[in-house]
């Protein structure tokens, strides 16, 4: 096992290196890709910091745990749009043109293959960005180190891209199906919207339920909620074990989803 693992980290590694090799041939784009995203995270502090200009809290949350909140949510979204959503976007096109063949032929796991050959390094610092806007947030709230929640932290951060790396998968492999996937997409991107905003703010008589239902039917507002939780605010044991609950359950559905696709596909040549 740990040599099978040492192998797909070589893999990943060299996959790493190969994408930021041609990454760099076309060094505007990368550039511009890197500004939009300082742009994006930007308008985003300006917009939270006029919001609590108006006010000290939002649903419980204080202004440093709530940025520790959204640099949480932006390194979390970093990793999941390096690492996953660009192969996951070409899913569809392999299928449609029969390429997928050609990657099915390789002697290596699939499902790594075709979620994790492109590494898209234009969104690689949101990452970055992410952290730094969590450390000044801990800073501003004079947070005292506490390796009980650093530890809770990494584990359910862990957990959070786990749960998320699933859902794409599974919305990912239903292009088997449905060759285009545009609609899917969006849904992850509703998905995605979702767990940018802290589960509190789902109160009151028609929303509580929604936050219900987001947390344990479709577990998306734990992915970012739970790490910035344990970290800033309340470590909730039992929180903690569900999202760890989740993101096994998660991985195997997903798993067996994306298996149960390829007995479907069938090559566009034949």
């Amino acid at each position: 096992m740990i040599a099978g693992a040492t192998r797909y980290g070589r893999m990943l590694g060299g996959l790493a290196r190969y994408t930021l090799a041609r990454e760099m041939a076309f060094r505007g784009n990368f550039l511009v890709k890197v500004s939009v995203e300082l742009l994006w995270m930007g308008i985003m502090i300006a917009f939270y910091r006029t919001v609590f200009g108006k006010t000290s809290s939002i649903a419980g949350w204080s202004e440093p745990d709530y940025f520790f909140f959204v640099g949480c949510f932006f390194a979390l979204n970093g990793v999941i749009e390096t690492l996953f959503l660009e192969n996951c976007n070409e899913f569809a096109e392999l299928v449609r043109t029969g390429d997928l063949d050609f990657l099915l032929l390789k002697p290596i796991d699939e499902q790594f293959l075709i979620s994790c050959r492109r590494i898209d390094w234009g969104t690689a610092p949101n990452l970055v960005m992410g952290a730094v806007l969590m450390a000044v947030a801990l800073v501003q709230k004079g947070w005292e180190f506490d390796p009980t929640r650093v530890a809770a932290f990494f584990a359910t951060f862990a957990c959070g891209v786990a749960i998320a790396y699933s859902f794409m998968m599974i919305l990912t492999s239903v292009s088997v199906w449905m060759v285009r996937n545009q609609s899917l997409m969006e849904m992850w991107w509703l998905f995605s919207s979702l767990a940018r905003y802290p589960r509190e703010i789902f109160a009151g008589r028609g929303a509580e339920p929604l936050g219900k239902f987001f947390t344990f039917v479709i577990p998306i507002l734990l992915v970012s909620n739970v790490p910035a939780n344990v970290m800033v605010r309340v470590l909730d044991p039992r929180m903690v074990a569900w999202t760890a609950a989740v993101a096994v359950a998660s991985l195997w559905v997903s798993r067996r989803f994306f298996q149960v696709a390829l007995r479907s596909y069938r090559s566009a040549s034949s």
